[in-house]
C-alpha cells in the first residue's frame, strides 16, 4: 500500500493510497483506534477550526489560515548527548511535547537542569524503548557510532486526542523538507493551525489549548 500525503497550500493534507490496493481512511485512525467511512481520498483540517474534524469543512478559506511556516530554520537542527554506550539525537524544532520521554524517563529526559539530555541516566535497553515510543521522530539513537536504521512500518495516521496527527510508517510526505534528522516514517503533522513550523507540528497546540470535541 502506498499512502501519501500532500499539503496543500493554505489548505488541507490530502490523503490517498495512490496504487490502488485500499481506501485513504483503511489507515486513518481516531484517538481511541476507531476507524472512519470509508473513502478513496480525504482532506485533513490543519488550520485547527472545522467543524468536522478531523475533516476539511473549508474554513481555512475564510479564517486567514496560512500554511507558511514562520519559525527561524536556523533552529530546526539537531543537538547530540554523548553517553558512555549510547548516543542520542535530538531535534526540538519537531517535538511535538508529547511527553513520551519525560513521562517515561525523566532521569534521561529532564524537564529542569543543563544538559536537558543524560545519556549515562538509564540502562541503554529502557534509553532505546523509549526513543523508539517518539511520535514525532525528533529522537533518535547511535550505538558504537552507528546511528540506528529507521523502521518503515506498516502506514498508520492517527489523530491524536487535542493534538496532531501522528504518522507511522510508509507514508510520504510530498513536496516537504524534513528537519535535521527528522525521520521520514515516523512524524506528526499540526492540525490547530498554530505550528511555527508548518507542516510539522512544534507543540502550540498546548500553547493554545487546541480541542478537539469529537464527532457530535
Amino acid at each position: 500500500m502506498k499512502a501519501r500525503i500532500t499539503p496543500r497550500p493554505d489548505g488541507p493534507y490530502r490523503l490517498t493510497i495512490e496504487d490502488g490496493s485500499g481506501s485513504a481512511t483503511d489507515i486513518l485512525r481516531g484517538p481511541g483506534g476507531e476507524a472512519y467511512p470509508v473513502a478513496q481520498e480525504v482532506f485533513l483540517c490543519r488550520c485547527g477550526a472545522s467543524k468536522k474534524k478531523p475533516f476539511c469543512d473549508g474554513t481555512h478559506r475564510t479564517n486567514g489560515f496560512t500554511s507558511q511556516p514562520t519559525a527561524d530554520p536556523a533552529a530546526n537542527r539537531r543537538t547530540t548527548y554523548v553517553g558512555r554506550e549510547i548516543t542520542i539525537f535530538d531535534n526540538r524544532a519537531i517535538c511535538a511535547h508529547a511527553g513520551v520521554c519525560t513521562d517515561a524517563l525523566k532521569e534521561v529526559f529532564r524537564e529542569e537542569g543543563e544538559p536537558w539530555i543524560d545519556a549515562d541516566g538509564a540502562a541503554v535497553a529502557k534509553m532505546i524503548e523509549t526513543i523508539d515510543r517518539c511520535p514525532s521522530g525528533a529522537l533518535g539513537y547511535a550505538l558504537q557510532a552507528e546511528e540506528a536504521a529507521e523502521s518503515n512500518g506498516a502506514a498508520t495516521v492517527t489523530v491524536t486526542r487535542d493534538g496532531p496527527y501522528a504518522v507511522m510508517g510508509a507514508v510520504e510526505l510530498v513536496d516537504t523538507a524534513f528537519g535535521d534528522g527528522a525521520k521520514r516514517a515516523r512524524y506528526t503533522l499540526c492540525r490547530c493551525g498554530a505550528s511555527k513550523n508548518k507542516p510539522f507540528c512544534d507543540g502550540s497546540h498546548w500553547e493554545i489549548q487546541f480541542r478537539d470535541p469529537g464527532p457530535a
